[in-house]
């Protein structure tokens, strides 16, 4: 059975049914991301029949592992003989979670998007939580009513690359929004109920500005205040617009020992209700807690680290070659 499956989703979404209802990015010009090595391929919006024909497909699959299970009496070794056969999808008790990307769903037509949703769950009633990538811009430029039609079909949780409350940073990077539509764009999310998780990119100030990200990175998420909190470290790619500047002595690195400065700083400013999450292989500590409940407990650990001895130090902060997925 042939379906397409999105080539990125986040880390909480590595055991969801993976839903392409979109090709590519309709930015595409961050500087740090690998996006932009899809040789500036221009955004696709794929018809919703043809979405609809891959959840089909999807359905199929998991009827065909069901029935086996059935006539084996092994309804209890589904999820076993999912995982044996690449099907990360499928639990003893269905379907649980799903992703739709690629990397903006949200810019599709709303009742498209709407229309798609409500198809998920009506092929799995199992499912619990559905969720999607989505650009500010592309937020903003939905109203309340069409975010709450979006809610009130199924959509749980939009991921969101803030990366930088700095406009400094927000724009070498070319991320093609300011702090301020971040906000917004962050607020009316939280407003029509869907669930928010903003990513952090650690160390996308580099040397000269890891204090300004810092402190403009928790500004932006203070006035937000999103569910979720996902931190990155930088990983320059070789090939990106990013790779050349560090290549030729514009952009400086930050330090192992400096992200976790940086980071310090970032957790000591934030004043909000949200999950701060190291979810991803590119971080070095596992930095992970409920604020503000366990700030005091992040910070002792990452001063511990700060702290050590340097060999100590060197068994958690690895060179960047090391840590690349």
């Amino acid at each position: 059975m042939h379906y397409e499956c999105p080539p990125i989703r986040p880390p909480s979404e590595a055991r969801s049914l993976l839903v392409r209802a979109t090709r590519y990015c309709p930015w595409g010009r961050c500087i740090f991301c690998y996006g932009v090595l899809w040789d500036h391929r221009k955004l696709e919006l794929r018809p919703v029949e043809e979405i609809k024909g891959d959840i089909l497909a999807m359905k199929a699959e998991s009827d065909q592992i069901l029935e086996w299970a059935n006539q084996h009496d092994a309804r209890d070794r589904v999820e076993e003989m999912a995982i044996q056969n690449n099907r990360l999808w499928l639990t003893n008790e269905g379907v649980k979670t799903a992703f739709i990307g690629d990397s903006d769903s949200l810019i599709m037509k709303t009742h498209e998007l709407v229309e798609v949703i409500e198809f998920l769950y009506e092929a799995f009633p199992t499912l619990e939580r559905v969720t999607s990538y989505a650009r500010a811009k592309t937020a903003l430029k939905k109203t309340p009513d069409e975010l709450s039609r979006l809610h009130d079909a199924g959509l749980t949780r939009l991921h969101v690359g803030l990366e930088s409350g700095d406009d400094e940073i927000l724009k070498y990077v070319d991320k093609g929004a300011t702090a301020d539509e971040m906000v917004r764009a962050g607020r009316k999310i939280k407003e029509s109920g869907i669930s928010l998780s903003e990513y952090v990119l650690l160390g996308i100030g580099g040397e000269d500005r890891w204090e300004e990200h810092a402190e403009g990175t928790a500004r932006a998420l203070n006035a937000i205040d999103p569910d979720f909190i996902r931190a990155r470290t930088l990983i320059v790619v070789p090939g990106t617009p990013l790779h050349e500047k560090v290549e030729q002595g514009e952009f400086k690195r930050l330090s192992p020992e400096g992200i976790l400065k940086e980071e310090r700083l970032l957790i000591q400013l934030l004043e909000v209700n949200s999950e701060f999450v190291s979810d991803h292989v590119s971080n070095y500590l596992p930095i992970d807690g409920k604020l503000p409940e366990s700030k005091e407990k992040m910070l002792e650990l990452l001063d511990a680290i700060l702290e050590a001895p340097a060999e100590v130090r060197a068994k958690y902060l690895q060179p960047e070659e090391w840590r690349h997925p």
